[in-house]
């Protein structure tokens, strides 16, 4: 699904007063979010960068009724699980929630808190639960980058929209670290005026091809090219370019011009799969494959449904397997690019929203599964009820946020579904959030 990074900051006309004295807490358990919650004054705590068992003096900087968050200053009693975190800028950085504990650790946190989401909405989760996960660095194919008052590049920081200037990002694949250092040098002796708001970068598995995309006041195509020739000197991976304008108030951002390639090959799940500037594809490089699997393996019929199909990673595997495929899309950037992999296949691209698709085909030939990759809203009541009213036998609905996923299976169960099997998916290792994989059946 889309997942932009969630940012977590707090409206600093909440904060508590920065001289207050800080409390000894017991922390507790894991929440999602990347907190961790102890109990005080007859109230939750919510403190960051702590670990279960531990004792830690945190210092509370913003308080609601009935709870509060706080900032750890120390760890009295250190937990077992507690290790050194890799990256020099955890911490301060809001990309990475979990580098202070060990790997398994970080597994059973993700666990736990599926479990307890799923079970506070009134659904028994199975006994079982499948963990999926493979080496936890140096896994995303993609980052998004901006620029501090110096010129140097970063991540937006924990708490904040403020740039953190980073020198390594450990959970980067290295041709994207690679790519940031090129162009901080670039724009680093540059006006801040003319310097880029953001850059995002996206590379294939085996880091032989890049695109960058650069979101901007205004371009030129010399710009575009000036930028491309500095870059692709020090990054020979660099295939494509794209300068992207910002959009104001009612505009979607516009595609201002181009250089290079507007696309890249990623070889995952058994095909090369095109993927163009700005459309999505799984983060993890290293888990693509065994994500496919699991939702296609053992799936077959007629017709497939596979909504929310982004350049159709789970249509194509599933093209296979059924006489027809229905890959329905609603993002201009990854329409093209959906196409393209599913040409020459049964199965179809249907550029429309999801609502949309299950209203029209309302009363039509029913499938025999349903594939479901949303954003991180979920489905949302309408898609669910539709989608309940149709009653495919099969469904398997992939997520990336426990809350949402829970609220639309307790929809989807009161129509008849019933769960067989949940896996979760480590795709964001080091930091909060989770993939879950659910297969329904109707019962």
């Amino acid at each position: 699904m889309r997942r932009r990074q969630q940012k977590r900051h707090r409206p600093a006309a909440e904060r508590r007063d920065a001289n207050a004295a800080p409390i000894l807490v017991q922390i507790e358990k894991p929440v999602y979010g990347g907190a961790f919650l102890a109990r005080a004054e007859g109230r939750a705590i919510f403190a960051p960068l702590t670990l279960p068992g531990e004792q830690a003096r945190v210092r509370l900087v913003e308080e609601k009724r009935g709870y509060a968050f706080a900032e750890p200053e120390e760890i009295v009693s250190a937990a077992a699980e507690r290790v050194a975190p890799r990256c020099p800028h955890f911490g301060a950085c809001g990309g990475c929630d979990y580098q202070h504990a060990e790997y398994d650790a970080q597994l059973r946190f993700k666990q736990a808190i599926l479990r307890e989401t799923l079970e506070r909405a009134g659904i028994r989760a199975p006994d079982r639960i499948d963990v999926v996960a493979a080496e936890p660095w140096a896994y995303r194919n993609r980052i998004r980058l901006a620029f501090d008052a110096g010129g140097n590049v970063g991540y937006r920081g924990r708490w904040s929209h403020a740039i953190v200037a980073i020198r390594e990002c450990p959970i980067a694949a290295p041709v994207l670290a690679n790519a940031a250092k090129a162009i901080e040098a670039h724009f680093r002796g540059m006006d801040r005026n003319k310097r880029p708001a953001e850059i995002s970068l996206f590379c294939n598995a085996d880091e032989s091809a890049l695109l960058a995309t650069v979101i901007t006041a205004s371009a030129t195509k010399a710009r575009a090219e000036d930028f491309a020739h500095a870059i692709s000197e020090r990054v020979a991976a660099l295939r494509g370019v794209e300068f992207v304008t910002e959009g104001i108030a009612g505009r979607q951002p516009q595609t201002a011009t181009r250089w290079g390639e507007r696309s890249l090959a990623y070889r995952a799940a058994g095909f090369d799969y095109r993927v163009d500037h700005g459309a999505f594809f799984q983060v993890n490089r290293r888990l693509v494959d065994a994500l496919a699997e699991r939702v296609t393996a053992g799936r077959s019929g007629k017709l497939a449904w596979d909504l929310f199909a982004g350049v159709g990673l789970f249509a194509r595997k599933l093209a296979g397997a059924f006489e027809r495929v229905e890959a329905v899309e609603s993002a201009g950037a990854a329409i093209p690019s959906l196409e393209e992999n599913l040409r020459g296949t049964g199965a179809e691209a249907v550029s429309a929203s999801v609502l949309e698709f299950v209203e029209r085909s309302g009363g039509g030939e029913r499938p025999d599964l349903i594939v479901v990759d949303p954003p991180r809203t979920g489905l949302g009541p309408e898609i669910t009820s539709r989608l309940g009213e149709m009653a495919a036998p099969q469904m398997t609905y992939v997520s990336c946020d426990p809350a949402t996923l829970a609220r639309d299976l307790k929809a989807l169960l009161a129509h008849g579904y019933a769960i067989e099997r949940v896996a979760l998916f480590d795709l964001f290792p080091q930091t909060f959030h989770l993939e879950t994989v659910v297969d329904l059946n109707r019962a």
